[in-house]
């Protein structure tokens, strides 16, 4: 049903886009390819990660928010992506095998993170005061906070729409391959 675009094939209101992707990444992810069908989700999703970029969350912090979202929904391709995107940050090895495997993180500052973000998730927001006091006690501010809701959104938008589309994984991030479930 949903099909790889290319920018012949895509609505000419994704074709800027995906142009913007393919000339940053030095190709076209099928995600993008596929989410090329509507150019609202697209430029939406683009538009907020690059938001999230440019929080004051430091990368690592950044990319601890995206990989809890997409172990914990389940994207397969987002898993490696993001897998891709820590090696190439320099992360440590045991820090990304914890992500991908959903266990507690050594560094008590980024485990913070990704304590604060499954429990953003688990209770829509809701979170008990004990828990936003811990997150603050690891460092992190009140903007941060913020910040990790922003990446949440910003990440379940792709998580779900990877899902639902298909989108397979490309073959360069083949090494970087995840097989999870949503859970």
């Amino acid at each position: 049903m949903f099909v790889d675009h290319t920018p012949e094939t895509a609505p000419p209101a994704s074709r800027r886009a995906m142009a913007g992707v393919a000339d940053r990444m030095g190709y076209l992810p099928a995600p993008v390819a596929r989410l090329a069908a509507s150019p609202q989700l697209l430029d939406g999703f683009l538009g907020i990660s690059a938001r999230f970029e440019a929080t004051t969350l430091d990368p690592l912090a950044r990319e601890v928010v995206v990989l809890t979202v997409a172990t914990r929904n389940g994207c397969e391709v987002c898993v490696a992506l993001h897998t891709a995107t820590l090696t190439a940050l320099g992360a440590d090895p045991d820090l990304i095998a914890a992500l991908r495997e959903r266990r507690s993180l050594a560094d008590g500052r980024l485990e913070a993170v990704r304590v604060f973000t499954l429990e953003v998730l688990a209770t829509a927001g809701a979170v008990a005061d004990d828990v936003l006091d811990a997150f603050l006690a690891a460092g992190h501010t009140a903007r941060n906070a913020l910040e990790v809701v922003l990446g949440i959104g910003a990440y379940t938008t792709s998580t779900l729409a990877n899902r639902l589309t298909g989108a397979p994984l490309d073959e360069r991030l083949a090494p970087f391959a995840w097989h999870g479930h949503a859970g």
